[in-house]
């Protein structure tokens, strides 16, 4: 499985968690972003996003349909998603929008097959981490492809 985790671009405060907007920030990070993942990305890929407001809207760049999953939402825990995972094919290539703990704790696991408690790792808004991922899901550590945040985009370009 080809495995895309990319956090949602920077969104505004608010105490509605699921409402939660980008800011124009925000909206520019997930437009150099998903113009990245495009040129990577073939036409046969899945896109799931949680039910907040900034992960529709940082997925909508991609203009390829999502589908909302509710286990990828803010408040859920990684080893949920991990579980979630298990049941996609594993010649299948996929997009996840999320979000912050979980996606850092996501990371970890798919890294060291270990659930690290106490230890947290920080994944940027807007990046992506791109893994290669053994099937069955947790048989095996992932293999990282890529990790790229909106920021070196940038300066690639530039480069």
């Amino acid at each position: 499985m080809q495995l895309i985790l990319w956090r949602h671009a920077r969104a505004q405060e608010g105490d509605n968690d699921l409402a939660r907007p980008l800011t124009a920030k925000g909206h520019k990070q997930a437009r150099k972003m998903a113009r990245f993942l495009q040129g990577k990305l073939s036409g046969g890929y899945h896109v799931w996003i949680s039910e907040a407001e900034r992960s529709r809207q940082t997925a909508a760049y991609l203009q390829h349909p999502a589908k909302v999953q509710a286990v990828l939402n803010p408040d859920v825990a990684a080893q949920q998603v991990a579980d979630w995972l298990c049941g996609i094919q594993s010649d299948e290539t996929v997009v996840i929008v999320g979000h912050q703990p979980w996606l850092g704790d996501l990371c970890a696991w798919l890294l060291t097959q270990t659930w690290q408690n106490n230890v947290y790792w920080s994944v940027k808004k807007g990046a992506v981490w791109w893994f290669e991922c053994a099937q069955p899901l947790g048989s095996a550590p992932a293999q990282l492809r890529l990790m790229m945040t909106p920021a070196e985009i940038e300066c690639s370009v530039k480069s």
